[in-house]
């Protein structure tokens, strides 16, 4: 088995301005069973790759109450509760399960609500550090939405409120309903739509985390410029894909998710891995 600590030199980025984290996170998405439904099919390597993790000094952790639903919040509250001082959990409210790989957005204010106040209780937190809202209803006004979040960062369950899978109109909008510490969208080597929105992000100095961060696919065989990058310089061609992204601007925040320690000390040593100029080029031309 290998293993990788991340070093104290690491680079870190606050979001918000107030919380210091390691750019290099966890994912807990892949936790729960299949199609991000029921019980993790190892519980017991479920709750050890979440202590390696913290182990290894990752202090960022991204879940959702909709992750099984409340599967990985229920892990991460058994595997680390109580909590290094240091770490902070991002969670995201805003859709319902209705089955295995079905998700359906509902942004009721009252809804939203219920939703940091259930999250708080599973994950035996007073405040939850980032709420995220995971999908934008279309049926609700985006104000009433984020509205919610906001009067719960009045009330002190909130420190920081995010958005998922929006566009820069969008972003910019929500912008002037609350502040906005994070944007989470989709994003990696090969789909990259929300470069706008990366843009804007690095402008305004507002954290994102692409998920779906590793996305090889095709581009890992042996013929591809990934793995011959990846062989040139000893490394893995998710290793290679997580530090394109550490690279391509100093806000964004990758949170890898995975179930094996193995795998999971193989990403975090992409913290170190450094891609040349040629490199970056390289890999920029596969969009």
């Amino acid at each position: 088995m290998t293993t990788f600590t991340l070093p104290t030199t690491t680079d870190t980025f606050s979001i918000g301005g107030d919380l210091p984290v390691h750019r290099l996170g966890y994912g807990a998405m892949q936790l729960p069973g299949k199609g991000v439904w029921g019980p993790s099919a190892d519980h017991d390597g479920a709750i050890r790759v979440l202590r390696a993790a913290i182990d290894a000094g990752v202090d960022l952790i991204d879940t959702a109450d909709s992750y099984g639903p409340e599967v990985s919040d229920q892990l991460i509250a058994e595997a680390l509760h109580p909590y290094p001082s240091s770490l902070v959990i991002a969670t995201k409210a805003g859709l319902t399960r209705t089955g295995p790989d079905a998700w359906v957005p509902v942004g009721r204010p009252a809804y939203l609500k219920q939703s940091v106040e259930l999250s708080l209780r599973r994950l035996k937190l007073d405040r939850i550090d980032l709420i995220q809202l995971h999908r934008i209803d279309g049926d609700v006004p985006l104000a009433d939405q984020l509205g919610a979040f906001a009067e719960l960062k009045v009330a002190g369950k909130v420190r920081h409120i995010g958005v998922s899978e929006v566009s820069v109109a969008e972003l910019q909008a929500a912008r002037e309903i609350t502040e906005i510490a994070s944007v989470q969208n989709l994003y990696n080597l090969t789909t990259r739509q929300s470069q706008d929105v990366l843009d804007y992000a690095t402008a305004e100095g507002i954290a994102f985390l692409p998920w779906f961060p590793i996305a090889t696919g095709d581009l890992a065989k042996p013929e591809s410029p990934v793995a011959a990058i990846a062989k040139e310089l000893d490394a893995s061609a998710a290793q290679v894909a997580l530090a394109w992204l550490l690279q391509k601007s100093p806000v964004v925040l990758p949170i890898p998710g995975t179930k094996s320690v193995d795998h999971l000390h193989e990403n975090l040593a992409a913290a170190q891995l450094t891609l040349s100029d040629d490199d970056m080029a390289r890999l920029d031309a596969l969009a």
